[in-house]
């Protein structure tokens, strides 16, 4: 079958088989047609027109029990310095967050043991009470559905919980033999059975993927129908095993961002910092093909350089503020329109009337 016959069944909301997705990204994946990027423009302005949505990133943590081949705060990473931050100091991020204008706060970390559901419970329940207009997304990893619903139960709205990929053997090249990819989904699971905001993700160029790992991403995505999908390129660290690995495709990427706009029409797609960081133009790109999320970084400078998850980041020594300016000047420059409100799922939005 023709790309154009699937990205039209697509359009149709029409299901793909893993067979047919494979044919679609073997044609799309070295640069993406201008085809694929106006049906996923489409699709995103048709449903949320030409808004952008913010959610303030505070990195709480890089202190990690996980030993992720391709993850700077791994375990067993020597070379960096731990930190961990306070109620305070997270406070005070969300509360320069707020100060711009930002309604949505992400705490993302590693899994750090001291990170109990009891204590995340506590913290979340102060942010709440003093931003009680603020949805809260955590992404800090696999857990319990007893902890995930007491997380529920404190006032998290959103988990983010990236899959990694959706094929068994190339997520065993990945992680070390205790991570395991049933662990991954059954977490997924629970957290959309609690009924979070959940979103799901992968990397773009990891060591080992190919069109047939990326057709089994998209077809779980379409199964699996989370509210968020993560989308990056895999860039390396200089401290893990995969140091010496090329980094993920900007059009690599982009295919990706557009085929999951296609497959998951209201998602909310963040345009990234990694694919800022591989090319000056990446996030408007991911904005072009697709995305409708920015993510300014509220951490403190001080400790941004430690969250290395990958190399050369780009958001190191730029303040929030200044970030958050830069992003808004993006925006206008594209022809989108910034959106300060809290930027749930449409069908969240829309059962409880915040748009």
């Amino acid at each position: 079958m023709k790309k154009e016959d699937l990205i039209n069944r697509l359009l149709l909301q029409k299901n793909l088989t893993e067979a047919e997705f494979e044919v679609l990204i073997a044609a799309e994946i070295n640069k993406p047609s201008e085809l694929l990027l106006e049906a996923s423009r489409k699709v995103t302005d048709s449903n949320y027109g030409r808004k952008i949505y913010f959610r303030g990133l505070i990195e709480m943590t890089n202190i990690c029990k996980n030993n992720c081949y391709y993850c700077g705060i791994r375990r067993d990473n020597k070379n960096i310095h731990r930190y961990h931050m306070s109620e305070n100091e997270i406070l005070a991020c969300c509360d320069i967050g707020y100060s711009i204008g930002i309604r949505t706060f992400v705490l993302q970390g590693g899994e750090d043991v001291r990170d109990t559901a009891s204590s995340l419970s506590s913290l979340v329940s102060k942010i709440k009470s003093i931003y009680n207009d603020c949805a809260i997304t955590l992404s800090l990893g696999e857990k319990s559905k007893k902890d995930y619903e007491l997380l529920k139960q404190s006032g998290v709205d959103r988990y983010l919980l990236r899959h990694e990929t959706a094929c068994h053997d190339h997520y065993s090249m990945l992680h070390p033999n205790e991570m395991k990819l049933e662990s991954r989904i059954r977490c997924l699971n629970d957290l959309k059975d609690l009924g979070f905001q959940v979103g799901a993700g992968f990397m773009v160029g990891t060591i080992g993927q190919s069109t047939k790992s990326l057709a089994k991403d998209l077809y779980f995505l379409q199964s699996f129908k989370p509210q968020m999908v993560g989308i990056g390129p895999f860039i390396p660290q200089v401290d893990t095993p995969f140091a010496n690995e090329k980094q993920g495709s900007l059009n690599a990427t982009l295919t990706m961002i557009a085929l999951t706009r296609l497959v998951l029409p209201k998602a909310l797609i963040p345009s990234t910092t990694a694919l800022a960081t591989i090319d000056e133009r990446g996030r408007e790109l991911g904005l072009l093909a697709g995305g409708n999320v920015l993510m300014p970084n509220l951490s403190p400078l001080e400790i941004r350089k430690d969250y290395a998850l990958y190399d050369n980041k780009v958001t190191v020594g730029v303040d929030a503020i200044e970030g958050f300016n830069s992003l808004l000047d993006t925006l206008k420059a594209n022809g989108f329109e910034p959106d300060l409100s809290r930027g749930d799922h449409l069908d969240y939005a829309l059962h409880s009337g915040s748009l």
